[in-house]
């Protein structure tokens, strides 16, 4: 397996953008002996909210020669979702979508990108078109804490 790093320039969105209440922040910090970008906060469904998240934009970046994203995780159990975004959404409600749970345990995980989920779209996914990332806390009301140590792309 080939794998390759992608250093994010990781940046907070909450649901305020919206006007939502959910709160959170993004520090980056030392987790169980690995240097992380960590996302916590309070999800809050109240005034048409429901989301926390820390994305990264990835300009003229083409993906077409790998297999998916790869993730370096640890968290406090709960579910997550990692979103891509390319040139072909023009929605920001638009994305392609998978699930992850965060467990308190450091994981390296992979997400092919034939199996995230195309929402609110019929686009197919097309991976030299990958623009962002995003890390999301979202959809029912909770305490999020994951941290990412590692996003990069491998092919099998």
């Amino acid at each position: 397996m080939t794998e390759m790093t992608i250093t994010p320039d990781w940046e907070y969105v909450a649901d305020s953008v919206m006007g939502g209440v959910s709160a959170g922040q993004m520090t980056q910090e030392m987790v169980q002996g690995r240097m992380a970008v960590r996302l916590r906060g309070d999800v809050s469904l109240d005034n048409n909210g429901g989301f926390v998240q820390i994305a990264t934009d990835l300009p003229d970046f083409d993906a077409s020669g790998w297999d998916g994203i790869t993730l370096d995780v640890c968290g406090n159990s709960e579910t997550y979702d990692i979103r891509l975004r390319t040139d072909q959404l023009t929605r920001p409600w638009q994305s392609f979508r998978a699930e992850f749970t965060a467990t308190p345990a450091w994981q390296s995980l992979r997400f092919r990108f034939v199996d995230f989920v195309a929402h609110k779209h019929d686009i197919r996914f097309d991976a030299s078109a990958l623009r962002r990332v995003g890390i999301l806390a979202i959809g029912r009301v909770f305490t999020a804490d994951v941290a990412i140590a590692g996003l990069g792309l491998y092919r099998a």
